[in-house]
């Protein structure tokens, strides 16, 4: 199909380009724009769902702690993340959703964990500490507002901290309209390595990358801003 697009030339709503973003794709409900500088896939503003659908969509999730495929599925995570930890770190589970079965999964390894959610937990306090680590699983394909956003978990890692991020990974090659992660319409920023190495560029960050879809992120000791 043709890409046909209302929004033909667009800034980026990552890394803020003007005119660095182009029509990439469309289905028969949504258009993408992919950014030349930082290679996000994103979602015009115009193709968001609504606050209502979005909270729909998310109450549909079956985010069960006791259930072992969901915890072997968090483990991606949690594992790498919990094998460059110090013993005592404080940690938080951003986007924990109702469950908050990644803070559990934290918690039982010995760790102390807060949690927020801007839908189910969305305590504004736990914003304005700082930790050792936190934990994004399924969180930042779902930002509106990725440049506000990302300074936002940037500011919430303390100096020698990390920043642990789970998403579908855009590969190189991927059939971008057959792709699964793409169908749910909450999903609205897609992500490649290459725009992750952007974002560890950007923000003085190291970046390593575990199986197909963590990504860990770190804030070196002696970060120079």
């Amino acid at each position: 199909m043709p890409v046909v697009t209302t929004n033909p030339i667009s800034g980026c709503p990552l890394c803020a380009g003007h005119d660095t973003a182009a029509p990439f794709a469309r289905d028969t409900t949504r258009e993408y724009l992919r950014c030349a500088q930082c290679n996000l896939v994103f979602v015009p503003p115009q193709f968001h769902p609504a606050t209502d659908v979005e909270r729909q969509r998310y109450d549909l999730h079956q985010n069960n702690p006791s259930d072992p495929g969901y915890r072997r599925f968090l483990s991606q995570l949690t594992e790498p993340m919990i094998a460059r930890l110090s013993a005592g770190a404080k940690g938080l589970d951003f986007g924990c959703g109702p469950t908050a079965a990644l803070a559990l999964l934290f918690e039982e390894t010995g760790f102390k964990m807060c949690r927020y959610d801007p839908f189910y937990q969305p305590h504004q306090a736990t914003l304005k500490q700082a930790y050792d680590f936190v934990a994004c699983s399924e969180v930042v394909e779902h930002f509106f507002h990725p440049t506000r956003e990302w300074k936002l978990l940037d500011r919430l890692v303390r100096t020698g901290g990390l920043l642990g991020i789970q998403t579908g990974l855009r590969e190189p090659g991927t059939d971008f309209l057959q792709w699964w992660y793409r169908e749910d319409i909450t999903h609205v920023c897609f992500y490649s390595r290459l725009t992750f190495e952007w974002l560890a560029r950007s923000k003085g960050l190291t970046v390593e990358f575990s199986g197909k879809s963590v990504v860990l992120l770190g804030k070196p000791a002696q970060l120079v801003r």
